[in-house]
């Protein structure tokens, strides 16, 4: 599969690597294509990976992983276009945190809105699926560097799209029975609204090698 990851930090580099392991054909796009961190990466990844802007990483890609700063993403975005992105499925792991060093952190939206029912709002013609923004980078590639049951979850409007997210991260380790569908894009609230517990956990154990076990009968 063709895969545009947007967003060269650590969570964008991050994925780009795992689905580059994975055969996936990957470019990462970045608003600077000479971004130093981004032409490292692209020399690691030999033929499964390239660099470009993030119009021309959405152009050949199948899949879209929107995987700039919250703050960002709707601006990034529009920048590649509505019609570049109609019909794609568009991953988003985003988090909208507007001041991280704060504490607890500053979501916007929070509550009544969410990042992932902003981009959906915005780029209706695309099938937006929010996962991966509860968890560390390490992790959300990696989910067996925590042993025991411990869960992903998953948020959109449309069907196939989660049947297509739900594929790559089983792709990724996670077990069918630690997915869990939230639902349709409302969904997003909830899972945006843990980066506070998130941080305030890191705090307290002085990691992030942790996540969410679900108990129920």
């Amino acid at each position: 599969m063709r895969v545009a990851v947007l967003g060269a930090g650590i969570v964008g580099r991050t994925l780009a690597t795992r689905l580059t392991e994975l055969r996936h054909q990957v470019m990462l796009g970045t608003r600077a294509p000479g971004d130093p961190k981004a032409v490292r990466w692209a020399r690691r990844a030999g033929d499964y990976g390239e660099v470009g802007t993030y119009s021309t990483a959405v152009e050949a890609a199948t899949l879209v992983i929107n995987a700039t700063a919250g703050t960002v993403s709707v601006q990034a975005l529009r920048a590649v276009g509505s019609d570049a992105l109609a019909g794609k499925v568009l991953v988003d792991v985003a988090n909208p945190v507007v001041a991280p060093d704060a504490d607890p952190p500053t979501l916007e939206p929070v509550g009544l809105h969410s990042l992932g029912e902003q981009i959906q709002q915005q780029f209706p013609r695309s099938h937006v699926v929010k996962t991966l923004n509860t968890v560390s980078p390490a992790i959300m590639v990696q989910p067996n560097r925590l042993p025991g049951h411990h869960v992903m979850f998953v948020a959109g409007n449309n069907r196939q799209a989660k049947w297509v997210v739900t594929g790559l991260l089983r792709e990724f380790g996670w077990p069918q029975d630690n997915i869990i569908d939230l639902g349709d894009i409302s969904g997003a609230r909830s899972m945006e609204m843990l980066v506070p517990l998130r941080q305030r956990l890191s705090r307290s154990l002085g990691h992030t090698n942790f996540n969410i076990h679900i108990q129920h009968t």
